[in-house]
């Protein structure tokens, strides 16, 4: 079956949606990390350096919790979803982490997390997400915890 794209700005997240064949094929959703941020997921571009985890640290104590509350949450429905997290720019190996927010959220929620994203490439974290609220962060960048709700 021939696949059908869409694409579209998601709750001012400017995150991309690729839906192919809506009865069998995960949606794709696509985010660039980029030093001590996902671009997507914040309403600006910081244009942060770093050359290392600690430089990111350093960012966050002084604008993370701000940032934080900026960002709109991604607003999904329950369903299978391929996140495709890219590195752009950023020095030192990445990776994603989605799961499920507070302690019962973890323990109940499904959640996908992996490492390994070189600058420059991409990688692809599948899941099936059920109705609740979630977090997403990059660990090893890293980022603000963003949050994600699923109905």
């Amino acid at each position: 079956m021939k696949a059908q794209t869409l694409s579209r700005s998601l709750l001012a997240l400017g995150a991309t949606l690729m839906l192919s064949n809506p009865a069998s094929a995960n949606t794709v959703i696509e985010l660039t990390q980029v030093p001590c941020q996902f671009l997507e997921s914040e309403p600006t571009d910081h244009g942060f350096s770093a050359n290392s985890a600690d430089d990111c640290k350093d960012h966050n104590k002084r604008t993370g919790d701000s940032r934080a509350q900026q960002s709109q949450p991604l607003e999904l429905k329950a369903g299978k979803y391929t996140f495709r997290v890219t590195n752009k720019n950023v020095p030192y190996p990445l990776g994603f982490w989605l799961r499920g927010e507070g302690v019962i959220g973890r323990a109940t929620l499904p959640s996908v997390s992996g490492g390994g994203l070189a600058t420059g490439t991409t990688l692809d974290y599948e899941i099936t997400l059920e109705p609740g609220e979630y977090l997403y962060s990059c660990p090893l960048n890293p980022t603000p915890d963003y949050k994600l709700v699923v109905r």
